[in-house]
């Protein structure tokens, strides 16, 4: 209807709050599922497939306003449409009109809404689950505390949720919140543990209220103001409070806010403007807190140094760091959180240079900081490390020798100088340096 009016300035802001809505939480959301890392292939591909759909989707809408950059679009899009081969040979500009093989976006119809596909459970959790994380992110700023950082839990406090938001928090968008807000436990507080976490506060909708009370609404403020939270409670369920002979209803004529009320130094909470929902963050910054986030930190240098080698994900490395003499401050995190930097780098585990094989191919490096101190990071292509002590000649035939290739065998046969030698795996040579720290207790913490 607004396009057939052509009343663009209605138009365009839906269409800008949508474009943010698909980069700023569909796509960061789905970016470990649309790379293959979470779900496998099929779910990589279901991902892929729905945002391609709605890319032409949006570019198809969008073509009135921004008619060239979204020909740039579609020109790349409908070479994926079955129907492209069809624009061959003057094709393109045939009727019927089709994504693909027309030639130009601006041929294409405006696609049909269906609003039965409209999935309301899922808008609604997926409304509550981006004012939790905003909220979250509030409160880390307020405290000044890095997202790389994590916080020890998160508490939500809301207002009358519904069943649906309550389990689809606790299930499954849990992991998106505690991702999105790098925190190790999520609380969504059970109405009836309310009153332990904040308490509910009332006042007068003066619009509504101020020729109704008249010269009562200073009396009535101070009232109503004054009313404790179970009594608050009570007034909000029964819909409606008696005073002086009048009834106020509380869903028009009254506001209600939730207020943090926990003590203790640790929580840092925030609310939304109007009153329905608290996040609340333990703030406590312990070793372990400190730890995990120094981990962070280099689990983001290393990722910076696969970018800027040009690795894609599945390409494997090992990776190596120096601290300067006498410092353990990132050997202390790694040792931390050995599991996080496995599940990150496919079973990969930083360890300290000077354990690195002399045959090591650097593939890129760089100096960082980490928690006030600075390293040398190191990421190399895989290789086979051997037993402290060996030959010269065992040593060359290790350095040639594909970790692919030693990995299936218990021992391999070579010959040097004509004689046989047998290299035993787990004594004379291992698939990578960690698999060697880890099987001689050379490091205590692998």
């Amino acid at each position: 209807e607004e396009m057939a009016a052509y009343r663009l300035y209605t138009v365009m802001p839906a269409l800008v709050r949508f474009v943010t809505q698909l980069t700023n939480w569909y796509v960061r959301l789905n970016r470990d599922r649309l790379k293959g890392l979470e779900g496998g292939d099929d779910e990589a591909e279901t991902g892929l497939q729905v945002l391609y759909d709605v890319l032409l989707d949006v570019t198809i809408l969008m073509a009135p306003f921004t008619p060239f950059i979204t020909e740039y679009f579609y020109q790349h899009l409908r070479k994926l449409q079955p129907s492209y081969a069809q624009s061959a040979d003057g094709g393109g500009s045939s009727n019927p009109v089709c994504p693909g093989k027309s030639d130009s976006v601006h041929f294409l119809h405006t696609p049909s809404y269906d609003e039965t596909r409209l999935n309301q459970n899922a808008v609604e959790a997926m409304e509550a689950l981006q004012v939790i994380v905003e909220n979250g992110r509030n409160v880390r700023e307020k405290r000044n505390i890095s997202l790389r950082t994590p916080v020890k839990s998160v508490t939500v406090i809301l207002r009358n949720p519904s069943a649906n938001v309550v389990e689809s928090i606790n299930g499954p968008l849990k992991g998106y919140i505690l991702s999105e807000l790098n925190a190790w436990e999520l609380v969504v507080v059970p109405k009836e543990k309310e009153h332990e976490w904040v308490t509910l506060s009332l006042t007068p909708n003066f619009n509504v209220l101020g020729k109704k009370l008249g010269k009562k609404m200073k009396d009535f403020k101070g009232f109503v103001t004054g009313l404790s939270h179970a009594d608050a409670v009570a007034i909000l369920e029964k819909g409606t409070l008696d005073f002086e002979g009048l009834t106020i209803t509380a869903e028009d004529e009254l506001i209600s806010k939730l207020s943090f009320s926990r003590e203790g130094s640790q929580w840092e909470s925030t609310s939304t403007p109007e009153g329905d929902v608290v996040v609340a963050v333990d703030c406590t910054q312990d070793e372990a807190i400190l730890s995990a986030g120094k981990s962070r930190e280099l689990i983001n240098a290393i990722q910076q140094l696969r970018k800027a080698a040009g690795l894609d994900l599945k390409d494997q490395v090992e990776v190596f760091f120096e601290e300067a003499a006498g410092i353990t401050v990132v050997e202390d995190a790694v040792a931390g959180n050995v599991g996080a930097f496995e599940a990150k780098f496919q079973g990969a585990v930083p360890v300290p240079k000077k354990f690195a094989p002399e045959w090591s191919v650097v593939l890129r490096s760089d100096v960082v900081e980490i928690g006030g101190s600075k390293l040398e990071v190191s990421i190399c292509r895989p290789s086979v490390a051997g037993r402290d002590g060996s030959t010269e000649d065992v040593r060359y035939f290790l350095s040639t020798l594909e970790p692919s290739k030693a990995e299936g065998e218990s021992e391999m046969k070579i010959t040097l100088d004509g004689k046989e030698v047998v290299l035993k795996r787990g004594v004379d040579y291992w698939v990578n340096t960690v698999a060697k720290l880890r099987d001689t207790k050379t490091v205590s913490w692998l």
